[in-house]
């Protein structure tokens, strides 16, 4: 239902009790003025019926009465007649006292003939209109002996109370019109005000806290107005409390490493962050909000555990393995959500990335069962050759000898396994800041490289190139470079037939300086490439160990590469070769 404005509430209700009030007045002016008029003419007829019957009393009875009333009758406005005791006209100043008939039962005439002023108001047959009569006894020595009657018309009286009323009534409207004026000033001066707070309360809740109303008009409006002000004020106050809390809370939901989810007692979500949209492909928070678990998470696994975890009172625990997802594995936890009246409201659920941890685990169980065979196969040997030596082969000079060597040559690789093993901790435990690097011709790192790897490669008859300017320089930890550079040299002439060519480069690209080392071996199958550089790990298991190889080396390059704030990378074709590269800062300190 539509509410008319407070102005057309107010504006009609004034206009309204005025001409209420204009009415009632009218009225009773009217009627006050009417017995008033009706008084004074009365009073009036009554002083000129006196007079007459004064000056006619002389004149009774003689034959100049009649001429005596016509003579008064033209001295006053009023008609004059004079009647004897038994009714019987015997003057009047208009009519012929013939013509007329007895008035002895005029309610006048008795009144007067009892002693009192008789009045009435009635309709005259002689003249045929109305007329007003007061009739006064004549007294002769107290006795009544005859009755002088005056009379006008009112037609005259309401002539006059006519125009009186005509007054009244432009008066009224005048009247009228200026009230409607004031009205509409007071109406308005009422209105506004109310106006102006209706509209800066639709700017409040329209968020604009910063509009204030200006106090006018009433005590009662501008206390109003103050109180709306206060009220504006400590809105903004609590909304920009509220909104801060809001910020900093989706700061830091947003910068969460852990997935955040909250859902209502129906299962519908509340808030989910980024990061829980991350674990699983193809959510946005903003579309996932106000819908059903079913309905956005595909994962039954999921399901049930948000299930339980709003049937239950204390926290819940589970893991959950994603197959389609950036990530494999989750740790979920589960708790009731509480409102401010301590009431649960629902559950959040925290999800955990620990695909790493359970890839760190794997790698360390499979590094400890690799490293475990490796270091056992060279022990098993030793083991065995000793107890043959211990057994009666000692005593051959030849046999113990070829014994010993086998043994001699275990032990080596079983020292070598324990070096790279240590060379890996102290590279993981280590930083670019702690290590002692210093400028360095790329050149010169090269060459001393190429001096260890020298007699193998000559062995081989493979030609080892070197592509670097003398200028290129690097802030490096020579040793540790150079170290890199054997491994991947070595590794190069190892898995290479013969009389091939091992390419060494050295190249500045942007900010980055890389040196690779390109073969023309084996190469690699693309399956494996992505694993080349683990510990223990072998593209050709029986290879490897027949060349005598440890299967850490690439580990170490890695390692060394990283603790210099750099990267290694591989291409290989299989059949054709690979080129192995240590990609360095150049501004390295």
């Amino acid at each position: 239902m539509k509410t008319k404005r407070l102005f057309w509430k107010l504006y009609p209700s004034y206009l309204i009790l005025t001409v209420l009030s204009l009415v009632a007045v009218f009225f009773l002016s009217s009627s006050a003025l009417r017995r008033f008029s009706e008084g004074q003419t009365a009073d009036s007829l009554g002083v000129q019926a006196r007079f007459a019957g004064e000056q006619l009393r002389a004149q009774f009875g003689s034959d100049l009465l009649a001429q005596t009333a016509d003579v008064l009758g033209t001295k006053t406005t009023a008609r004059i007649t004079v009647i004897l005791p038994d009714g019987v006209v015997v003057a009047d100043s208009e009519k012929a006292p013939a013509e007329m008939g007895n008035h002895r039962s005029r309610p006048e005439i008795q009144a007067a003939l009892s002693g009192r002023v008789g009045e009435s108001v009635r309709f005259s047959n002689t003249l045929k209109k109305n007329m007003m009569y007061v009739a006064v006894p004549i007294l002769d020595d107290a006795e009544v002996i005859g009755v002088v009657r005056t009379a006008i018309p009112l037609a005259e009286m309401e002539q006059m109370f006519g125009q009186i009323q005509s007054r009244i009534v432009w008066g009224g409207l005048l009247i009228l019109l200026l009230s409607a004026l004031f009205s509409v000033v007071v109406s308005r001066r009422i209105s506004r005000p109310l106006e102006r707070i209706k509209q800066g309360a639709k700017r409040f809740a329209e968020g604009d806290f910063s509009h204030r109303l200006h106090p006018g008009g009433s005590t009662e409006i501008g206390s109003l107005v103050e109180s709306m002000n206060s009220m504006a004020t400590q809105l903004e106050e609590r909304l920009n409390s509220v909104v801060q809390e809001r910020n900093q809370r989706e700061a830091v939901l947003s910068s969460m490493v852990e997935g955040v989810l909250a859902v209502d007692t129906e299962g519908r979500i509340i808030s989910i962050n980024k990061a829980a949209a991350h674990f699983f492909q193809g959510l946005e928070p903003s579309a996932a909000k106000g819908r059903s678990v079913e309905e956005v998470f595909r994962n039954v696994t999921l399901q049930k555990f948000i299930g339980e975890v709003l049937a239950a009172k204390e926290t819940c625990e589970c893991e959950l393995h994603l197959q389609s997802s950036p990530v494999s594995d989750l740790q979920v936890r589960g708790a009731k959500l509480l409102g401010v009246q301590g009431k649960r409201i629902g559950a959040v659920i925290v999800f955990n990335d620990v695909s790493r941890l359970r890839r760190l685990e794997n790698l360390r169980s499979d590094f400890v069962a690799n490293v475990s065979h490796e270091l056992k196969t060279p022990i098993t040997s030793i083991k065995g050759f000793v107890e043959t030596l211990l057994d009666g082969a000692l005593n051959d000079p030849k046999e113990a000898g070829r014994f010993l060597a086998i043994v001699a040559k275990h032990a080596n690789r079983l020292n070598a396994i324990i070096d790279d093993l240590l060379t890996l901790s102290r590279l993981e435990q280590g930083s670019l800041e702690e290590l002692e690097v210093y400028p360095s011709s790329l050149d010169g790192l090269i060459r001393p490289a190429l001096e260890i790897c020298a007699r193998r490669s000559a062995k081989k008859k493979i030609e080892i190139r070197v592509e670097c300017s003398d200028k290129l320089t690097a802030n490096v930890n020579q040793p540790l470079i150079e170290q890199a550079l054997i491994n991947l040299i070595g590794n190069a002439v190892k898995y290479s037939s013969s009389e091939k060519t091992i390419t060494i480069q050295a190249r500045a690209e942007a900010n980055e300086l890389i040196l690779s080392v390109s073969d023309q071996g084996y190469g690699i199958e693309p399956e494996h490439l992505n694993r080349l550089f683990e510990r223990f790990y072998r593209v050709d298991k029986g290879r490897s160990r027949q060349e005598g190889g440890t299967g850490l080396g690439l580990a170490i390059v890695k390692h060394i590469a990283q603790v210099h704030g750099g990267r290694v990378e591989v291409q290989s074709t299989f059949g054709e070769g690979s080129v192995f590269s240590i990609i360095l800062p150049r501004n390295s300190p």
